[in-house]
């Protein structure tokens, strides 16, 4: 949810803007330059991309260092930082606080992107793992719904409390820490890379509510002796071993089909289309439009178990890429009015196509495609893809608006068919497979290397699809 929450709680950029100034003028006596402020603002959203793509990075060592469950503790300590360094930067007339403050929450947001749906996934039963990890992204949209309503200027968007709700992430990050101590530790961590039976079956127990855990501790046994006849796996050797190198493509390409499907751009610019529109209030309909973004996150929560992982990810890749032409259609002839609910319609029907897929997939089914050696490493990779894509389409999109106006969107169609023809041919099904199993799968369908050391890349013809 702290994800989400910082992600949106940074749309109150007049508020912001104008504290710069203020800030500039004690110091210095003249207004900052327009050009000047521009450059603050943008480094202060920018960096929290940077942090972001710093702390994934970092998500396999702290994991394995401290565990699933005290990482996740320890980690909060940055949120508490971040959240105190901007809600006093008013207090302290320092700007320098608030773009500190984002990059130690974004350092916070990229080690809990890869260790929470690290956590689930290897908590959580096979039959449910999918339902359980799109959970993840439902406290994302959460946390976004909720930044947009506490930003309304009548709540803690006005020019005096924004500061609090900069610094409104510290409440879930204390909380967090007080219930996690009730949180079992990860039993495939305990087993597998600590070699604790006894306190993985306990905590497996505890987790699935029934005394009966053999066929759990006897596959967490079979990938245990596996893993044991392995060196642990870094991140050079993820690159260097042919084994590895189709799913950590996979889970790349899954990551990078989140963040340059356009949906940060339309998220961000929303307000902008809705005013094209007509509407009165585009605020609201913002608002609306991060409804939409949580229920159909529930309906996927439904759906995942049942359609499968694949399916669903192809459903919202191509119901994406049909939306985003819609989008431009409505931009370019927004001087029809008959048409001015098409846009609105457009961004709605996007939001919810990303729900289906691209937003709650790529974070959880990277550890599906993983065993416990490689995954920590495998994590960081995905995420620190991610969070680069997150910087890239932040820092170019503005510029790529200019450009191309209502065009920029076909620039994300054509990324979201690209994606579609990815997903269709080289991702494969994991709905109700363990985590083994599916290791075992890609093992088989692994091409050989060329002897140049790159893979040569053939359809996974021995995984089901649907």
């Amino acid at each position: 949810m702290q994800f989400g929450y910082n992600t949106g709680v940074i749309n109150a950029p007049e508020q912001v803007k104008a504290f710069f100034n203020e800030t500039w003028v004690r110091r210095y006596g003249k207004p900052i330059d327009a050009g000047v402020c521009t450059l603050v603002w943008s480094l202060a959203v920018a960096i929290f991309s940077v942090g972001g793509m710093v702390g994934s990075f970092s998500v396999g060592v702290v994991a394995d260092k401290f565990g699933r469950r005290r990482s996740m503790f320890i980690v909060n300590i940055l949120a508490v930082i971040g959240g105190s360094l901007m809600g006093l930067c008013t207090l302290c007339s320092s700007f320098e606080m608030v773009i500190a403050g984002r990059l130690v929450i974004g350092l916070f947001c990229g080690l809990f992107t890869g260790l929470t749906p690290m956590y689930v996934g290897e908590v959580s039963p096979t039959p449910l793992r999918g339902a359980f990890g799109t959970l993840h992204q439902l406290g994302v949209v959460v946390g976004i719904l909720i930044s947009q309503i506490f930003g309304l200027e009548f709540l803690l968007g006005s020019d005096k409390l924004w500061p609090l709700l900069l610094a409104l992430t510290v409440i879930p990050a204390v909380l967090q820490c007080l219930l996690l101590p009730f949180c079992p530790e990860s039993p495939r961590y305990l087993l597998i890379n600590l070699n604790k039976e006894e306190e993985a079956r306990k905590a497996l127990v505890r987790l699935r509510g029934f005394e009966d855990v053999s066929k759990d501790m006897q596959e967490m046994k079979e990938e245990s002796v596996k893993m044991n006849m392995e060196k642990k796996v870094t991140i050079p050797e993820l690159f260097r071993t042919a084994t590895y190198r189709q799913p950590l493509l996979v889970a790349v390409v899954l990551q990078l089909s989140q963040q340059l499907s356009g949906i940060n751009a339309v998220f961000y610019y929303s307000t902008g289309i809705f005013e094209s529109a007509g509407v009165t209030q585009p605020i609201y309909a913002t608002i609306g439009a991060g409804i939409v973004n949580t229920v159909f996150t529930v309906v996927s929560l439904f759906l995942v178990e049942r359609a499968g992982r694949r399916t669903l990810h192809l459903i919202g890749l191509g119901g994406m890429a049909i939306s985003a032409l819609l989008m431009t259609i409505a931009l370019l002839l927004k001087h029809i009015e008959s048409l001015s609910y098409l846009s609105i319609a457009a961004v709605f029907a996007f939001v919810a196509m990303f729900e289906m897929g691209p937003g709650p997939i790529p974070w959880f089914i990277v550890a599906e495609l993983f065993s416990q050696g490689p995954r920590p490493a495998a994590m960081a990779v995905a995420g620190f893809s991610n969070w680069t894509a997150n910087f890239i389409v932040g820092i170019s999109f503005p510029k790529l608006e200019k450009l191309c106006g209502p065009y920029v969107f076909i620039i994300f169609m054509a990324f979201l068919i690209l994606f579609f023809i990815f997903t269709y041919f080289r991702v494969p099904e994991t709905k109700g497979r363990t985590f083994d199993e599916i290791a075992r799968e890609f093992s088989k369908a692994q091409p050989p290397a060329s002897s140049s050391g790159f893979l040569s890349i053939r359809p996974c013809k021995s995984l089901p699809v649907l």
